[in-house]
């Protein structure tokens, strides 16, 4: 296998190729790639053989984008990966898309704002992230009663991010934040 996928999708009816086929090739290939069929066949026979031919879930269309997502994310937790765009933090997860931080089977979700703070402190990890820039990114100007809602938000944040005791998230006085992880 010329690329090492986290995960495959599969159809069972693409184009020139039978979905089970395929699935076969890669399990040859790759033993610990999670693959998922996703198909309009729905009778036993077809799923039985999906999981035969190495098939880890099988999901009947229609589906929704959100069970696929939860899907997704089961086979990469069980297989010690990260879902794409999931952030470690310590012994945090964050995901971005999802809106939610969690340890192990504690799950926080996140408001949108404590979301897009989040986002910030994580991609500048380690480094100091200017208070007026989270103001005029999150809010739109830097007035004084924004500036305390920005006190509330990062209370909020310091609350959640007690799951792990490893990860502070430090206030630079009159400058800024810093997020930093011990250990």
């Amino acid at each position: 296998m010329s690329c090492k996928p986290d995960l495959c999708i599969l159809d069972v009816a693409l184009p020139g190729a039978n979905g089970f086929e395929v699935g076969r090739a890669i399990r040859k290939e790759g033993p610990q790639v999670p693959i998922i069929f996703l198909t309009a066949k729905s009778e036993t026979k077809d799923v039985v053989e999906g999981f035969a031919s190495g098939g880890n879930d099988y999901l009947r269309k229609p589906f929704s984008l959100e069970e696929l997502m939860a899907r997704i994310h089961n086979l990469l937790s069980m297989s010690g990966r990260t879902a794409p765009g999931v952030v470690r933090i310590g012994k945090l997860e964050f995901d971005p898309v999802r809106m939610v931080l969690k340890q192990d089977d504690e799950v926080v979700i996140l408001s949108h704002r404590e979301n897009e703070l989040m986002k910030m402190l994580t991609e500048k990890m380690g480094s100091r992230v200017d208070r007026k820039e989270i103001l005029l990114q999150l809010w739109g100007d830097d007035h004084f009663f924004n500036s305390r809602n920005l006190d509330v938000y990062i209370t909020r944040l310091r609350k959640h991010l007690k799951m792990d005791p490893d990860i502070n998230l430090i206030t630079l006085k009159g400058v800024g934040y810093q997020m930093v992880v011990n250990g």
